[in-house]
């Protein structure tokens, strides 16, 4: 997507979220060590390990492209988290991209099992190329939850992501059954088939939906003031 972020309608935009976190008790910070979000993750109790494309042993975010959400509660006890890194595709497309296990390792050919395979059959992860974004690994405390923090989480990373980068997709890796749920907010558009994925040695076996929004789809969401709903 071409074209510079307006920083005003960011700030009013993120202002939106930080506010609505706020008034559930929740403060809420952005970071960009992943050595120091994996301390984190691995400290918080109920929450499930973090895929490696957010783990600097298997797959390092370079400064500037990638960045974590934190929200902490009163007690400064950890409620909220989720991450973003940003893949250059300008030469490949998503498709490929998972399907060369590059999503989720650096070099699959040293980190990767030689049992591995992940298959995307979902049509549009072909056109999803150039510069995208890939949110994942949020996670909501079991006490917060129905109460309408994964859309302060979506609008917030949302916000982070097209102030940093103005991507030319957004997207992210969902479990069907959340996306017929209809519990996935900010996504304008949806697929089965995304990721078919096995890793052995991270004992993960998944089927997700290919959940995403074009950088204009973005742009509008952002700059043209149009929230999503905080209701629930």
């Amino acid at each position: 997507m071409k074209g510079i972020a307006n920083p005003l309608q960011v700030s009013r935009f993120l202002q939106v979220y930080d506010a609505a976190a706020a008034r559930k008790g929740i403060k809420v910070s952005i970071g960009f060590d992943f050595d120091e979000y994996i301390a984190i993750t691995r400290a918080t109790p109920t929450k499930g390990r973090t895929y490696p494309n957010f783990r600097p042993d298997r797959s390092p975010i370079k400064s500037g492209e990638g960045f974590w959400i934190l929200g902490v509660d009163k007690n400064d006890n950890v409620a909220l988290l989720e991450a973003a890194r940003l893949y250059d595709l300008s030469h490949s497309n998503f498709a490929e991209h998972l399907q060369s296990l590059k999503v989720f390792f650096a070099d699959p050919a040293l980190h990767a099992h030689h049992q591995d395979c992940c298959t995307c059959v979902a049509p549009s992860a072909k056109k999803i190329t150039g510069k995208v974004a890939y949110l994942g690994d949020r996670w909501v405390r079991r006490d917060l939850r129905g109460q309408g923090m994964s859309k302060i989480m979506a609008g917030l990373a949302r916000g982070v992501s097209y102030a940093m980068w103005a991507p030319d997709f957004l997207c992210a890796l969902v479990a069907r059954q959340l996306v017929e749920k209809g519990v996935v907010y900010g996504y304008t558009h949806h697929e089965p088939g995304g990721s078919i994925l096995r890793l052995v040695e991270e004992d993960i076996v998944d089927d997700d939906c290919l959940v995403w929004q074009t950088g204009e789809e973005l742009k509008s969401l952002v700059e043209g003031g149009n929230e999503l709903i905080l209701t629930s």
